[in-house]
Formats: C-alpha cells, structure tokens, sequence
C-alpha cells in the first residue's frame, strides 16, 4: 500500500483554482472538466475512472508536468506500473526537480523487476557524477553561466595584460567544456535517442519480427529501455549489453 502522503495532488489543485473559480458560474470547458472530474475520481478511489478522465485531457494535447504526476499515481494506485513508469518518465521531463515527483518515482522504480547488468555502467556514473545528479535543465544554465564568466575572464585578460588570471581563465575553460559537452549530449539524447518503458507485465523479447521467432529473454513492466528500429508493427530494443531483441510496437511506451 502506497502512503497517501506520497501521491498527495494538493500542488496541482492550486494550479486549477482560478479556473474553477471561474467555472462556478457556468459550465466548465471540456479539459478542466475532466480534470475537476479525475481529481473526484481519484479521492473517491476509482482509479481507473481518474486515468480514463486524465486520459481526455493529454489525448487532447495538453502537455502539463502536473497532469502526467496525476496520471502516473493513478496508474499507479490502479496496479499499472508499466503505464505508471511512463507517466513519470514524461513528467521528469517537464518538471524533474518537482519532490514529490522524485519520491513517488523512486518508490515506483523500486517495484520494477529487472535491474541492468551493463558492465562498467557503475564506473561511468562515478565519472561523470554531475550528469545523473543534476537534471538537463540546470546543466543547461550552468553551461551558460560558465561561458558568460569564461568569456568575460577572457575579455579582461585581453585588456589589463597577457600575464592576469591565466590559471582562474584555464580552470574556467576546463569546468565550461565539461558543463558544454554534457548539455550538448543531453541535447543529442532528447534528439535522437528514443527511449521506452516496458508496458505489459511481462514482454518476450525475441530474435525476430514474428511471435514465434525464438525467446532471447524476457523483461517486466515499468522496465526502461531503448528504442533501436521500428519495423512492420515491431520495435528493435536495446536493455543491456548482449540484450538486444524485437517486441510488439503496442508493448512499449515511447516516453
């Protein structure tokens, strides 16, 4: 059982409040009304009815943070951790500092099944730490920020004399090519890398474009992957390494 406390939606209500303000009076438009409807749904515990009523509103094409957390802890409440999983994913896009978000997350994740095996996939997080700690955004602004100094060191060297701040400007250069380099391979994973997560309970992964092409292994719903090639309603995916397989395009959920 999932503490309530944690999927707490107090944060969005406050978002819709002007808007209910304004529809007392008259009827409200099609997406509040649905989303006033999914909050009801959700307190009153039908889980299934609050998905169904946020449903309405992204398949209209809303793109709210706040709407994806609600949607993923009613998927969530309503044991769909797969469709759960995908929610959050696409909302850590829009708000990835938001607590709440992160908790509930986290509490979801820990209920998936399969755990990667890349190997030295470990190291690689040591290495580059400030990459999975800070969120692209903040690695964007710090980017940023660190060439406004640089240039701005550069600028005064070049007027009061060669011999100023020569070490502050190379240790600037350093911590800017760093912070660059990683919001530009941020920039290329959003472009071109397609990553999914696993919808069903269980998927077969096999070694073909047909379901009785030969079992290579089996993943787990809310399990994240990557999305290789799309071909005749099929999905090439990459897990780890030497877990490479097709499945069903309807398996997975392209966050």
């Amino acid at each position: 059982m999932i503490p309530s406390f944690q999927l707490r939606i107090r944060r969005i209500i406050w978002v819709f409040a002007v808007v209910l303000c304004l529809a007392a009076a008259s009827h409200a438009d099609p997406p509040t009304q649905s989303f006033l409807d999914g909050i009801r749904y959700y307190q009153e515990g039908d889980y299934e009815q609050a998905v169904a009523e946020f449903k309405k509103i992204t398949d209209a094409g809303v793109q709210n943070g706040r709407l994806y957390y609600n949607l993923g802890n009613a998927y969530l409440r309503s044991n769909q951790l797969g469709h759960a999983m995908l929610w959050y994913e696409r909302a850590l896009e829009l708000i990835p500092e938001d607590p709440d978000l992160k908790f509930n997350y986290a509490y979801a994740l820990s209920r998936t099944k399969d755990a990667r095996a890349d190997r030295g996939h470990s190291l690689i997080r040591i290495l580059f730490f400030w990459k999975f700690l800070l969120s692209p955004t903040l690695v964007r602004r710090i980017a940023i920020a660190m060439n406004l100094l640089f240039w701005s060191a550069v600028l005064v060297r070049f007027i009061r004399g060669k011999k100023v701040m020569k070490t502050p400007i190379y240790f600037l250069l350093f911590v800017t090519l760093i912070f660059t380099g990683t919001a530009a391979y941020h920039y290329y994973e959003d472009t071109y890398i397609r990553e999914g997560i696993i919808l069903p309970e269980q998927v077969s992964v096999r070694s073909g474009l047909t379901e009785g092409a030969t079992e290579l292994f089996v993943l787990h719903a809310g399990t994240k992957i990557r999305v290789e090639k799309e071909k005749d309603g099929f999905v090439r995916i990459f897990f780890s390494e030497g877990k490479i397989g097709w499945i069903q395009k309807d398996q997975v959920g392209i966050i």
